[in-house]
């Protein structure tokens, strides 16, 4: 045995100090529990059931506690309901993550769940760093054989870990980088939260085309390589390179701001005339970026694309009369406008700016082709294809649709499916008149093809897209108005609520320009796109 462990209890916490990797805990876990598999446990008697009292869920988790600081895998899976999975991964954690030393330490539980703090000692050949973090576990009751179990996932282990990740230790696969904005500034996931996981994915992938040095980490290495590693620990600092993104700060740090105001909402500000990516942040700030790779339904804002279609057509034109009555069906499927209005004698440019369903669903009979709005949304707005924006991306999907699918697609419902990215670059490309492909790292850093769109708008079809867009933000009948009334310079915008099944209120999105710069906004169960994505959209704006 070498190094060996002690317990300590100290009004009642206690923490394990477990020595080096190759002690022998199978002793250890003798002298703490005498043997004992589980908690007042006899032979002959029958599985315990009910609820778990509250020595079973204290002495369960300090027997698991202590066997994972011990540094005996086999022991501590036992104590878990997942045995082979847990034993695998508490054995990673001492040999793959390099943890030479741990201290655990469980607070008060509350209920089953028992929090605990780790203060470890990760080595790796020359180099040791200490290491810090809060997680907690769940006592179960096991199904077959009664006694409590620590329920097993990988957050147990670190609160960052999922199931196809591993922990590990060693030379850093890429070279840190310093991100930079467009003028200079350094940005950070300490001050631009929703930039973290962006960050990951930058340095991931140019870290070695930037003239950094890799220095020793810890992290979490993805299964498959979808998904960018997670950099936990440095032990040994590289030296980064400097990477230039498209980013503004004093546009990100309005979008970061602006999307705080709600439990789950993202934002995209893009600049129509190059296609450069201005801000993206997301709440919650959790590692997935919902601003580029969600996909949800986008509501009326996808009307900025029928209404693309339709003008092409020639089967409306922005200031001719367009019918608008208060529900229109369509191979069944009754489709209404908002709370049964309609216009009489109205134009199709006003029925747009109030987000009016039927005047659109009445024209797709004249249309022909249910094909139509997905061949408008990939051959002039780039929607579908490959993007190669620096980071993963979701690239927006129109899949073909027939009836009553097909006219839901009109208005942003059925399987049309968006992300703020998408929209915000539909707008850009309204606002421009051709699409840019989106981008946060310029294509001439890895040689890399953008996406481009088989055709541009028609420069007539797109000044009535823009008027109609005018219109919305400014006209007193508009629906963005409100949001678009602090908005400075040449505007226009879109608003839109996506009904979702087993959602009480529909989603709200907004999506605008202002001069040379456009953003969408994304907002769940917030209802209309005027009353919570609109003021996402339009606090970002503001910030050029």
């Amino acid at each position: 045995m070498r190094s060996g462990a002690k317990v300590a209890i100290v009004g009642g916490v206690f923490a394990v100090v477990a020595g080096g990797v190759g002690y022998g805990g199978y002793n250890l876990w003798n002298g703490i529990t005498g043997g004992e598999t589980s908690v007042g446990a006899k032979a002959g008697d029958a599985p315990k059931t009910g609820p778990l009292s509250a020595d079973e869920v204290t002495t369960t988790a300090k027997d698991f506690l202590a066997a994972w600081a011990a540094g005996e895998p086999e022991r501590a899976a036992q104590l878990t309901n997942d045995p082979v999975t847990a034993g695998s991964a508490v054995a990673a954690y001492r040999e793959g993550a390099g943890v030479s030393k741990a201290v655990i330490t469980p607070g008060t539980p509350v209920g089953t769940r028992v929090p605990f703090t780790v203060r470890a000692t990760v080595t790796y050949e020359d180099v040791s760093k200490d290491w810090s973090y809060a997680s907690e576990l769940t006592v179960v009751r096991g199904r077959t054989t009664g006694r409590p179990l620590v329920k097993w996932q990988p957050t147990v282990l670190h609160p960052k870990l999922t199931a196809a990740g591993t922990l590990r230790t060693g030379v850093a696969k890429t070279a840190p980088v310093k991100a930079v904005d467009r003028n200079g500034v350094e940005l950070t996931a300490e001050k631009y939260p929703s930039l973290g996981p962006v960050l990951d994915q930058l340095r991931r992938r140019y870290g070695t085309k930037v003239d950094g040095t890799t220095g020793v980490e810890t992290w979490i290495e993805s299964g498959g390589g979808t998904v960018a590693d997670t950099p936990l620990l440095v032990l040994r600092k590289g030296k980064p390179g400097t990477l230039r993104t498209t980013i503004d700060a004093g546009v990100q740090a309005a979008a970061e701001k602006a999307v705080k105001r709600y439990d789950r909402a993202s934002v995209v500000a893009i600049q129509p005339s190059t296609g450069a990516v201005r801000a993206v942040a997301n709440s919650p700030a959790n590692g997935f970026n919902a601003a580029f790779q969600g996909q949800k339904m986008p509501g009326s804002t996808m009307k900025i694309v029928t209404a693309a279609l339709l003008l092409e057509k020639g089967l409306v034109k922005a200031d001719q009369v367009a019918e608008c009555p208060p529900n229109a069906m369509y191979y069944g499927r009754t489709i209404e406008n908002l709370k049964g209005f309609s216009l009489n004698d109205a134009t199709f440019g006003e029925s747009f700016a109030r987000s009016c369903n039927t005047a659109f669903i009445k024209k797709i009979d004249d249309v022909g082709d249910d094909s139509a709005l997905g061949k408008e949304a990939r051959e002039v707005f780039g929607i579908g294809l490959e993007w190669k924006t620096g980071i993963a991306s979701f690239d927006g999907s129109v899949p073909e649709a027939t009836g009553g699918e097909a006219a839901a697609q009109y208005i942003g419902q059925g399987t049309v499916q968006m992300n703020p990215l998408n929209m915000a670059s539909i707008t850009a490309t309204a606002k421009d008149g051709r699409f840019r492909q989106p981008y946060l790292v310029a294509a001439e850093l890895d040689d890399r093809p953008f996406a481009e769109a088989e055709r541009k708008l028609p420069s007539s079809v797109a000044r009535q897209l823009r008027d109609m867009m005018r219109t919305t933000a400014t006209a007193g009948y508009g629906t963005a108005v409100g949001p678009m009334a602090s908005v400075r310079g040449d505007k226009g915008a879109k608003t839109g609520s996506a009904e979702v099944d087993g959602q009480e209120t529909s989603d709200s999105w907004f999506t605008a320009f202002a001069d040379d710069l456009a953003a969408a906004a994304f907002v769940e169960s917030a209802g209309h796109g005027a009353t919570a994505a609109g003021p996402v959209v339009a606090q970002v704006l503001n910030a050029d």
